[in-house]
């Protein structure tokens, strides 16, 4: 049943990202606002489920899931990112949260561009 809830927030949370992405976008902008502005709503909205879960500790079950994996997870994977964070430095592992957070920053953006352009090499090969 844990599946079912991830995946109705999920498509909520697909939903959301696009409605709002789609609704933010600016045609003559360099800067990626509307994936930045997403990415940073769903870190303040990680924090705020995050502190309520630590209240109440109801919300830590089937709510969870459906709302941090499911519809946060939809609307942006870069909140689970920021908690992950967060939960580092909240425990005192300063130089592991900026080494993690700068690492999956550069590394990701590395391996994106591996695969671009060794993916378009491959295409172009032919």
């Amino acid at each position: 049943m844990n599946w079912l809830w991830v995946a109705l927030g999920g498509a909520i949370g697909a939903s959301l990202r696009y409605g709002t992405g789609v609704f933010l976008i600016k045609p003559n902008s360099l800067f990626p606002w509307a994936t930045w502005s997403i990415n940073i709503l769903g870190c303040l909205l990680a924090g705020i489920f995050f502190a309520y879960s630590q209240k109440f500790p109801i919300l830590q079950n089937e709510a969870r899931l459906f709302l941090m994996v499911g519809i946060l997870g939809g609307f942006t994977t870069f909140s689970s990112f920021g908690l992950e964070t967060f939960q580092l430095l909240k425990h005192g592992q300063a130089s592991l949260a900026f080494g993690y957070a700068l690492s999956s920053v550069v590394v990701g953006i590395l391996f994106l561009a591996a695969g671009f352009y060794l993916f378009e090499w491959i295409l172009n090969s032919k």
